[in-house]
């Protein structure tokens, strides 16, 4: 049986590793992207613990069918934690 070449190895040098802060591209955001998007997101809560509590009492949530106060309430809500991906 014929024998293997044996390669070279290149010798492998460790990059040197940053421990410095890196600095964050882009401004802070602003207070109102903060209130939009924490808004969102209780306002959906709210939605679906409304409807689960007095969805029965109140007109225009018995008027909706299920899936759709389901839709708005975690539409509300995924839109607002969307959101959050642009937060800095």
């Amino acid at each position: 049986m014929p024998k293997s070449k044996v390669r070279s190895k290149t010798e492998y040098t460790d990059a040197a590793v940053s421990r410095t802060p890196v600095k964050v591209k882009g401004t802070p955001t602003s207070q109102w992207y903060i209130i939009v998007m924490f808004g969102l997101m209780i306002l959906g809560l709210a939605w679906l613990v409304t409807y689960y509590i007095a969805g029965e009492r109140i007109p225009f949530m018995q008027s909706l069918e299920t899936w759709q106060n389901f839709a708005i309430g975690f539409g509300l809500a995924v839109v607002g934690l969307l959101m959050t991906m642009n937060w800095r």
